[in-house]
């Protein structure tokens, strides 16, 4: 057996699709809609996105409604220059930082938290 996808609950598939594919760069899937949307596997995961009624957007750092993912990234060149880009493409930033001067904690258009490290 092999691990190929990781699908996020998200209120508008297409949307968080978009969002992705433009901070990485991977081609948006043919058979996507608005009920699922997904990357092709730009490296063994895909990374998929599933219509879900009434999502409620993780609370980080607070647990009130878990994260239930937390996706992480390595950034190509400057760590300040990949932040700027992905909150400039729609990301969120959290307060509370553990440890801006090694990666960034941001939160993507649906709310889900995204971690991103410099190389």
């Amino acid at each position: 057996m092999t691990w190929d996808t990781v699908t996020l609950d998200c209120p508008d598939p297409l949307a968080l699709a978009e969002f992705y594919r433009a901070a990485t760069g991977a081609a948006l899937h043919p058979a996507s809609n608005a009920d699922y949307a997904a990357l092709d596997r730009a490296g063994a995961v895909a990374l998929g996105f599933q219509r879900v009624a009434g999502h409620r957007p993780p609370t980080w750092p607070e647990a009130a409604v878990p994260q239930q993912l937390h996706l992480g990234f390595t950034a190509e060149g400057d760590l300040d220059e990949a932040e700027a880009r992905l909150l400039a493409l729609g990301a969120g930033r959290p307060e509370h930082q553990p440890r801006p001067d090694r990666w960034r904690v941001l939160t993507d258009p649906a709310g889900h938290p995204f971690c991103v490290r410099a190389a």
